[in-house]
């Protein structure tokens, strides 16, 4: 049986594969090492002619496996590897897959860590721009002969900014570009980047798709929308059998034995529980972010609210026919008065002050002194990023419970 209803597929994925003893998840294989009887069978995985063996945990565990699996039947993808963070997913993309001497063009509006690593990236010879990618013309703007890769996020986070996805996508396919997508916001709950052509997509496990904030964990799915025989920055050791699985046989080699952001097989079980409720999990945080967000673009102490799901957003129409379900659990708003953002902030009793995010608990954090203090006043400026803006991270309180501690926080707002 295939089921074709997200939620049904994902709390019957580890019985389709058989679980031992009849067990209804995947148990927890924490060896290290695995033994074989035949030295061809251990020559044979090193060198990859014998498939669904392991040979050493930082490459993957049957517990990682099992999770690999499943989110690749999330993202509609033709495999997945699974990561120890989401920012070692990302990091593992942009160096494994880019070489001095190429360039990378990026949203400006995405989380703060992705654009540190940016700067990173700059330091060992890549060029990097970033772009207004609410419009496709500002990614063909900066279009170069040796433009290797796209990059945006579904949602960016904290200024809820909805990319020309589509338009993008298409723009990508026609040039050769490989179009990354981070879909951490969304998740597969609301929208698959395959859709819009991306050929990778990246997913920080730790938020939306494992929910509960008790585990770390980040993946990267290949949908099978790219041409890797086409790439040029495949090393000859991957190009080897169907040229669809090149990209991540270099991504696993090198981002996993290589660089070591390999996922424990605890936190592999943890996010694998928590995915089970996916769907569930967004349907409720998007309600209550939507009731959220009106209530605070009408209060007076407002400046403006940030939320793909009201319909003063700018990218709203586009918000809704990407993401039919909702838009998913963030939001931000700006108060007018800045000097009285610790005012609020202190006064809020349900919401926690957390830089977290996709919890069951909603969490709020102040932004530009915070997570984006080390990009500085110029390059805040640039991402939109006002002195009183405030992040939310909707959990799955009652929206009228959250309302109501926003409201009485407000009022120290004046």
């Amino acid at each position: 049986m295939n089921p074709s209803d997200l939620t049904t597929a994902l709390l019957h994925s580890d019985r389709r594969f058989g679980v031992e003893h009849g067990g209804l998840h995947k148990p927890i294989h924490t060896s290290v090492q695995y033994g074989f009887d035949r030295v061809e069978d251990l020559i044979g995985v090193f060198q990859g002619s014998l498939k669904g063996a392991y040979n050493y945990a930082r490459q993957g565990t049957p517990s990682s496996a099992a999770l690999e699996s499943m989110l690749t039947r999330m993202e509609g993808g033709l495999g997945s590897i699974a990561f120890s963070t989401g920012m070692a997913a990302i990091a593992a993309v942009f160096l494994t897959l880019l070489r001095s001497g190429d360039h990378l063009i990026a949203s400006r509006h995405v989380f703060g860590n992705t654009n540190s690593v940016f700067g990173t990236l700059g330091d060992f010879g890549v060029a990097v721009d970033k772009v207004d990618a609410t419009s496709v013309q500002g990614v063909a703007a900066a279009l170069r002969p040796n433009t290797r890769m796209v990059f945006v996020e579904t949602i960016a986070n904290p200024g809820t900014q909805v990319p020309d996805l589509a338009a993008i996508g298409a723009f990508c396919r026609a040039h050769g570009l490989l179009y990354v997508v981070d879909n951490t916001v969304t998740s597969p709950a609301l929208f698959r980047p395959a859709s819009v052509d991306a050929g990778l997509v990246v997913n920080s496990l730790s938020k939306t798709i494992a929910g509960h904030g008790a585990a770390l964990g980040g993946a990267v799915t290949d949908t099978g929308r790219f041409d890797w025989s086409a790439y040029p920055n495949v090393f000859a050791a991957y190009r080897k059998g169907d040229p669809a699985g090149w990209g991540l046989a270099q991504i696993r080699k090198k981002g996993l034995r290589d660089l070591g952001g390999a996922l424990a097989p605890e936190q592999a079980h943890r996010i694998a529980l928590g995915a089970e409720t996916l769907t569930l999990r967004v349907a409720r945080a998007s309600a209550s972010a939507l009731a959220l967000a009106r209530f605070l673009e009408a209060h007076p102490a407002v400046a403006r609210v940030a939320y793909p799901g009201l319909a003063s957003h700018p990218q709203h129409a586009r918000a809704a026919e990407l993401f039919p379900g909702g838009s998913s659990w963030l939001l931000s708003f700006e108060l007018k008065d800045p000097a009285r953002l610790n005012d609020v902030m202190n006064r809020l009793r349900l919401a926690v002050l957390a830089t977290g995010l996709g919890d069951t608990r909603t969490l709020v954090i102040p932004v530009a002194p915070t997570i984006f203090w080390e990009a500085g006043p110029t390059a805040r400026a640039e991402m939109g990023i006002a002195d009183g803006l405030v992040r939310v991270s909707l959990g799955l309180e009652e929206p009228a419970d959250l309302i109501a501690d926003f409201e009485q926080a407000l009022a120290a707002a004046g």
